[in-house]
């Protein structure tokens, strides 16, 4: 089936924020007295909030204060931002520019909520260059669990077997794939997990390196 739309994750794909993420997951957990391994922060990786709540008690035992760190973790963040600003990763604009001229449809498929999804890709000067915005926390589940990428699907109206998903974490790709979507990996920092080897249709470098396998697509 000829592609029509590809479906991008946010944050270490788009965005060069999962660094920041995995640093204030940690600081947060040290401010209230928990020793977080980076480990265990990369396994956080855009993964459902229910879930990383049983991986932390799961590691931490059951009085983990969650709700307190995560909202720590929020905090740090947003302090970082007001006085940083976010980048985006080399190759958004290109690439998003490519898939307009062929007609492809764009969507975000995103663990983080709309406002800070909007703001963030608003700083980082590419909120334009995408179709729709779909929020894993709007949804009963979120990644490794397909919703956010089905409902990304359904929003630009088009079957998950027409579209392509752009990932960078194994949460995320788990999500794309249990969709039934082709998933192709960029991984952040260039890290690539064999566990979720059999599920990515092809491995990238970089978002630039997206156009060429996209090019063959739809030839």
């Amino acid at each position: 089936m000829k592609i029509k739309g590809v479906i991008f994750d946010l944050d270490g794909l788009i965005l060069d924020t999962e660094k920041l993420y995995q640093r204030f997951w940690r600081k947060a957990a040290a401010d209230l007295g928990y020793n977080m391994s980076q480990d265990t922060a990369l396994a956080l990786r855009s993964l459902d909030k229910n879930l990383a709540r049983e991986l932390l008690r799961a590691d931490f035992g059951d009085d983990f204060d969650f709700d307190g760190v995560k909202q720590r973790r929020i905090d740090l963040m947003n302090i970082y931002v007001s006085e940083n600003g976010i980048s985006a990763k080399p190759g958004v604009r290109e690439l998003t520019d490519f898939l307009a001229k062929k007609g492809l449809k764009t969507a975000i498929a995103t663990a983080s909520n709309y406002r800070r999804t909007d703001d963030y890709l608003t700083r980082a000067g590419v909120r334009s260059c995408f179709d729709t915005i779909v929020c894993a926390c709007d949804l009963p589940h979120g990644k490794p669990f397909p919703d956010v990428y089905l409902y990304a699907c359904e929003k630009l109206d088009l079957a998950p077997e027409e579209c392509v998903a752009l990932e960078d974490s194994p949460n995320g790709v788990k999500s794309a794939h249990a969709a039934g979507m082709t998933v192709i990996c960029v991984p952040d920092k260039g890290e690539i997990e064999q566990e979720i080897v059999p599920l990515v249709y092809t491995y990238v470098d970089s978002l630039n390196d997206v156009i060429n396998v996209i090019s063959d697509m739809v030839k």
